[in-house]
């Protein structure tokens, strides 16, 4: 049965982040970073919204723990301001320690004492309060990250990785901070730990309504995380918006490869209409006419019994729930990669009929 083509995606809108608002807890504007003769920021703005949850995702060396360590006081940038909950707390003439930033911070290990109990870690700043004060807000904190109270008298080793990095939430959240900061914090655990971890400590600094900004390598974190999504590279920022926006209309080829797999097609473009070896595809705000590239991502490329599209199977990869599958197309003679559930009807050899499901994406050919 033929699948529906469903009607086309919402047009990019500009995000809300770029451009300070009322509701912005953290604005960063023109920010640069030097170390010596290296420029490892180059002029960065950002807005954060109130309660919202912002991931930073770029690859290793694009400046994102530099930029994060700006915001939580670590470090001072070289140029430009940083403004939180409306006031300057770094730039020129300004400078707040991150002490008084109320700000929490959760490194990628975890960084907890290894020979204090988990119940005294969580404690460690709420040393000023009553002993019973104490217990019951280590008990509320434990609570809302969902550990179980037993677990407070026993030591770090003594608990798996993501209960590590839960207690470590219930740590920066002690002290009731308005931002937190997550430097990578899930990914030294494995695959199944890290997604069941990812989603309890997003609920609960929802539930908390604690503003936050997530700093990771993993594209596929970032945009189930977040609600704002800021790709970075090489010192800059390369596009800002909601997780749909960034990945189904990138700024750019390089963020498009970035974000995801990719299937990157010469075309001809006239109108609003791209030739290539998939056919005729509709293309949303063509950026220019005549040769073009044009970007779809795997999954809108299906398996049909009566598409207008033959590819020829050169190879798979089983993923267990899906299948990577090598494509060579007779027209043009491009190799595709698409993604399919059922293995059995990809043999290397096999003769497929394809069709593409929505709007590409194209960008001005090199």
């Amino acid at each position: 049965m033929t699948e529906p083509v469903p009607s086309r995606l919402p047009a990019p809108t500009v995000s809300p982040s770029v451009a300070p608002t009322t509701d912005s807890h953290l604005v960063l504007e023109s920010l640069t970073k030097d170390f010596g003769q290296q420029a490892v920021l180059k002029g960065i703005d950002l807005s954060v919204r109130r309660g919202g949850t912002t991931a930073i995702v770029g690859p290793s060396g694009s400046g994102k723990t530099t930029l994060l360590r700006i915001i939580a006081g670590f470090e001072a940038p070289t140029t430009g301001s940083l403004a939180l909950n409306g006031e300057k707390v770094a730039g020129p003439g300004a400078w707040v320690p991150a002490h008084r930033r109320q700000i929490g911070y959760v490194a990628q290990d975890g960084a907890l004492f290894p020979h204090l109990s988990v119940g005294q870690n969580i404690a460690f700043s709420l040393r000023h309060l009553p002993r019973a004060q104490r217990r019951e807000r280590v008990a509320e904190l434990m609570t809302m990250v969902r550990l179980d109270p037993d677990y407070a008298r026993r030591r770090p080793h003594e608990i798996s990785g993501g209960q590590q990095q839960r207690v470590a939430i219930a740590r920066a959240l002690a002290h009731e901070p308005q931002l937190m900061l997550l430097d990578e914090p899930f990914s030294a655990l494995d695959a199944g730990l890290r997604v069941a971890t990812r989603r309890s400590v997003a609920e609960v600094l929802k539930e908390a309504g604690v503003t936050t900004i997530l700093v990771t390598h993993d594209q596929a974190e970032a945009l189930s995380f977040a609600d704002q999504v800021a790709i970075m590279r090489a010192g800059k920022l390369a596009q800002v918006g909601n997780p749909f926006v960034v990945y189904t209309r990138p700024a750019d080829r390089a963020t498009a490869e970035f974000l995801g797999d990719a299937v990157i097609l010469d075309a001809w473009l006239e109108g609003s209409l791209a030739t290539c070896s998939l056919g005729a595809i509709p293309v949303r705000r063509p950026p220019a006419q005549g040769k073009v590239v044009v970007m779809l991502r795997p999954e809108q490329i299906r398996i049909t019994e009566d598409g207008p599209i033959r590819g020829t199977v050169l190879d798979t990869d089983y993923f267990g729930p899906e299948t990577t599958v090598r494509l060579l197309l007779p027209e043009g003679g491009e190799v595709i990669s698409i993604r399919h559930w059922n293995a059995a009807i990809a043999r290397p050899g096999t003769e497929l009929r394809l069709r593409v499901v929505g709007e590409a994406v194209a960008f001005p050919s090199a």
